[in-house]
């Protein structure tokens, strides 16, 4: 089955190497050079991967990825020339799947792009998961107390779901960050702990405990 891929990138000189090392690949690839016109796109088609620019006319590329990520868990990969941390935890923060600086290794950009859709192939798992009055549905990517929803994003889903497939498991921040993130996160968790307090505030019970020193665990519940 073909991989489509879209490029929202406004260099055009960048944008046609990377669809032709992506079409290399034998991926279908959709260009679009700006914002606007990418989220556009997005909206149109269906994607199995968004490249995205941040600096972009009409609309930026943490404004596309905001809105992809108000309706849609896509894997998006954050492409920027900058590089400083700030940057890094604002694509994060906007639940960006990964983040590459430029200039880079378009090789690398490849193997960036096969990690990204290796990871994000659909596993045969139950389409809801429970724990006490917590239930998943993982089809539609929501989380209910009892019968009612409560609003979490995408990548706050993805975390309790790993926490449901692992009942009674401590999960260290880094094994959270290799897979909700896909990597180490330059060593620092702080992203995690952040998360994870969000996601305590949401639920309002207190199921995620945390084990000092070493991460957390869901082992519990009220009865």
């Amino acid at each position: 089955m073909a991989v489509n891929i879209l490029v929202i990138e406004d260099d055009l000189y960048i944008q046609e190497l990377i669809q032709e090392f992506l079409r290399a690949q034998d991926y279908v690839v959709e260009v679009a050079s700006d914002g606007s016109e990418g989220y556009n796109k997005f909206q149109q088609g269906t994607f199995d991967l968004v490249l995205l620019d941040v600096m972009l006319p009409n609309m930026d590329g943490y404004s596309v990825c905001r809105m992809i990520r108000n309706k849609h868990c896509t894997p998006v990969i954050i492409m920027t020339a900058l590089s400083e941390e700030k940057d890094q935890l604002k694509a994060f923060e906007l639940e960006a799947d990964d983040f590459i600086s430029k200039p880079f290794s378009f090789n690398v950009l490849v193997k960036r792009v096969e990690a990204i859709l290796r990871r994000s192939k659909t596993e045969t798992k139950p389409k809801e998961l429970y724990f006490d009055r917590l239930r998943l549905d993982c089809d539609s990517y929501k989380a209910y107390i009892d019968q009612s929803l409560i609003e979490i994003t995408v990548k706050e889903f993805s975390i309790l779901q790993y926490f449901l497939e692992n009942v009674g498991r401590t999960i260290t921040r880094e094994m959270l960050l290799d897979r909700i993130w896909g990597y180490d996160f330059y060593g620092d968790t702080r992203i995690v702990d952040a998360h994870i307090k969000n996601i305590r505030k949401k639920l309002g019970l207190p199921y995620i405990r945390t084990v000092k020193g070493i991460g957390y665990i869901i082992d519990g519940g009220e009865s």
